[in-house]
Formats: C-alpha cells, structure tokens, sequence
C-alpha cells in the first residue's frame, strides 16, 4: 500500500504521548460517527474519534490474533500493539476508507511474525479458546458431539499449511474479502482464491464423518 506522511501539531502531540485508553481526556465520542469520518477525524490527532475505532475493531482483531495463535495473552499483546502501531501510523493512511483492511494487514502480519517465533509448538487447548456460539440448552449427548466436531475441525485447520490456513481463517471466520485478504498478506488476489479453495477441499475431505 503506497503511505504517505500526514502530520499536524496536534496529532503529533497526541502519538508522542501513545495511543489513548479508557478514560483518556478528549472529546465526547459521537456514538454514531461513521467510520471514515472516525478515521479521518483520528488522523487530525482526535483521540474519542481513535478510541470509537478501538471500541468497534479490538473484539474482531482478538479473534483474529487468537485464530491464528491459539493463545489468549498472545493474541491480547498483538491486539495492544496493532492499536499502538496504528495510531502512531494512522497520517499514512492515504484513504480513510481503507481502514479495515489496513488495520487487519497490520494485525495479521504481526500474528504471523509471532507465529513463525514460536513454532512448531501449537497449542490444542480448547478449555482456553473463546467461547464458540451453540444452543441456549443442549442435551449433554447433543454438546458432547458438537464439542467433539469442533476439536476435529481445530485440528484439521492446525494441520493445515500455514498459508492456507490463515486464508481461510480470514474469509470464513473473519469475513474479510479477497481482495482485503490479499493487502493483509502481501500477495496476489489470485492466490488468495487458490488457497482457500484448497483449505476448502481439505476440511471438507478431512471432516467427511462428521457430516
């Protein structure tokens, strides 16, 4: 993505101070400020318009860095640096419009880095993932299966090729599109359809007994 520098006395003042957290003196949030206008106004140095971004994207970025990581701690330590990085880096941003898929390249790349660091080791500890939507009651017979179906399907997704996987993961639990996957990852559209259909063939082959 082409970047280009933006900057002003205020916003400076404010990034040389690091993002805002909850409670930080600013403005009042408009609780229905779109989003372009958020960014837009964020990128002037307005810390209620960045905190109303962080409110709206830092539940969806932990699910992403989660999905990719299957750590809780790792995945809330990319979700405060995505938001650190973003902030210091936001004037950049040549289109506020293209924000989402922006703020999803730099969470996904820092998932990855972090990744191929702690490799080959993947925890398969589901008592710590998030939990999964299900049934308001379910028999103990009924929830003991769908448990069981999901750990399958969290194996066969660790088995998966990296590159695949995270494709995947993106398009179908994220629903990012093709194209904002392909600018998350550096890579041709194309190949961004190739592989999901690829993790595609395999969950379907891999998850043939639980259907």
């Amino acid at each position: 993505m082409d970047e280009r520098e933006v900057s002003t006395p205020e916003a400076d003042r404010g990034r040389d101070a690091g993002p805002p957290g909850p409670g930080s003196p600013s403005s009042p949030a408009d609780p229905v400020l779109d989003e372009v206008t958020a960014v837009a106004r964020a990128q002037d140095g307005d810390l209620a318009a960045f905190e109303a971004l962080v409110d709206r994207y830092q539940a969806p970025i932990f699910r992403l860095a989660f999905r990719v990581l299957h750590d809780r701690p790792a995945a809330e330590d990319v979700v405060q640096e995505t938001f650190v990085a973003a902030w210091r880096k936001l004037p950049t941003l040549i289109e506020p419009a293209a924000f989402r898929g922006w703020l999803y390249q730099v969470a996904t790349r820092r998932s990855l880095d972090l990744l191929r660091r702690r490799r080959p080791q993947v925890s398969l500890d589901t008592d710590s993932a998030p939990e999964l939507p299900g049934p308001a009651w379910e028999d103990p017979a009924s929830s003991a299966e769908r448990r069981a179906q999901l750990d399958e399907l969290r194996r066969v997704l660790d088995a998966l090729p990296e590159d695949l996987a995270v494709c995947w993961r993106l398009k179908e639990l994220d629903g990012l599109a093709y194209a904002e996957i392909a600018a998350a990852l550096g890579i041709p559209e194309s190949t961004v359809r190739g592989r999901i259909a690829r993790a595609r063939r395999t969950l379907v082959e891999r998850m043939e007994a639980w259907r």
